[in-house]
């Protein structure tokens, strides 16, 4: 048993950045509302917002792009109560440049309305939730009641570990060095190019 803990951590450890890299590698930039500019919603489509957000599985790494004429509207980050309340004061982050890019970093539920007063009221405001199928993959990953599963999906490389001679353990756990080496590098390669692709939006004051 003593010999099967070791390969088990390194293959943990290896699931775990192969799902830090999935996330990494498809991170997407988003239109809200898709051809619709941000807006006040027509009186055909008054739900456009709640309905894209519903159509829509964001995670982190993906952005929002709010488009419309800086001179007419702008888009600011609230807390849940502001969002219910259409409370536009105070807010978490004001955008009005017309191009505003929101870069989703973290798992949580986040909260947008429009800055204009009035426009909120007139269902222009926008909640998305993002994060819950990572959470649960890595929370899964990380139980101890799941370690068993890692055979089944790396194959039986534990078992061959405590049949083998101690030469093919080496040369397995050296394989295992070598794919965790390859994977750290494939993830700072498309981190990388996501980061470059989508940059971070700066606050702008009212």
């Amino acid at each position: 048993m003593g010999n099967l803990s070791s390969p088990n951590r390194i293959l943990a450890f290896l699931f775990l950045t192969l799902v830090q890299i999935q996330s990494k590698v498809f991170c997407y930039q988003y239109k809200v509302g898709d051809l619709d500019a941000w807006g006040i919603p027509t009186s055909t489509n008054p739900q456009v917002y709640k309905k894209w957000s519903t159509y829509h599985n964001l995670t982190i790494g993906d952005s929002l792009l709010f488009l419309y004429p800086p001179s007419q509207d702008s888009v600011i980050q609230v807390t849940e109560e502001s969002y219910n309340r259409c409370n536009i004061k105070d807010p978490i982050l004001y955008m009005n440049n017309g191009n505003s890019l929101f870069n989703i970093t973290s798992k949580g539920q986040f909260y947008f309305t429009s800055g204009v007063a009035g426009h909120c009221q007139k269902n222009q405001k926008l909640h998305i939730a993002v994060g819950e199928g990572i959470s649960e993959n890595v929370d899964a990953a990380s139980s101890p009641a799941s370690a068993p599963s890692y055979p089944t999906v790396f194959g039986n490389i534990p078992v061959a570990a405590s049949t083998s001679t101690p030469t093919s353990t080496s040369s397995q756990l050296t394989s295992t060095f070598q794919l965790l080496i390859v994977g750290f590098l494939i993830s700072a390669l498309f981190s990388t190019l996501c980061d470059a692709k989508m940059p971070l939006p700066l606050p702008l004051q009212a």
